[in-house]
């Protein structure tokens, strides 16, 4: 079984919104496998279905960013999940809008939400998928939680299917081989283009 997490904030005024990625890939992920998200537990909008022959359970957290931690905690203790078992999906600042990017484990990046999860299961070592949402020129707070200009959304829009694409190829094939296949430019073929 694997639990694929998207970080997020609750309600329709951060529907849409650069801090809100994370959701929007697993909703797109659930769209694809006909798995229903409209059961509250965990602390979080929760789905049970399969994928690629795997039983997947999908979250999105309901706590808010800064607190997405319990229902992951939640989540993989019930089901007795290892950390192998988890992809946390999240905005990056860090990166330019639409690029991807994997990782087997690191720091959280002065991600909030990665900081939290990575504090209540006590390790690391899970992966996680960043989609770039662009650098703020002024506020952060107020940029994460801000919509996307035109021009962005053409780019985001492709860039979460594209998101959802290595949410599977994680699933199939794990962390280090969509590292390789995902992270960096997109090609037109979906691959990458800095290898």
């Amino acid at each position: 079984m694997k639990l694929i997490v998207g970080l997020g904030n609750p309600g329709p005024k951060y529907t849409g919104t650069r801090h809100n990625v994370g959701f929007a890939v697993v909703d797109e992920f659930a769209s694809r496998w006909s798995i229903d998200l409209k059961t509250e537990k965990f602390h979080a909008w929760f789905g049970k279905g399969s994928a690629h022959g795997e039983q997947v359970v999908l979250l999105k957290p309901t706590t808010y960013m800064n607190r997405s931690g319990s229902a992951v905690l939640a989540a993989g203790r019930f089901y007795k999940l290892e950390l192998s078992d988890l992809l946390v999906v999240s905005d990056d600042m860090a990166l330019p809008v639409g690029r991807l990017r994997m990782r087997a484990g690191g720091s959280p990046g002065g991600h909030n939400g990665l900081s939290d999860v990575m504090r209540h299961v006590g390790s690391d070592e899970w992966c996680r998928l960043r989609i770039g949402i662009g650098e703020p020129l002024g506020d952060a707070s107020s940029y994460v939680t801000s919509r996307f200009g035109d021009d962005e959304q053409a780019v985001m829009e492709p860039a979460t299917r594209r998101a959802a694409d290595a949410v599977e190829s994680w699933i199939e094939h794990g962390c280090d081989l969509t590292m390789t296949r995902f992270n960096g430019d997109p090609s037109p073929e979906g691959g990458r283009t800095d290898e």
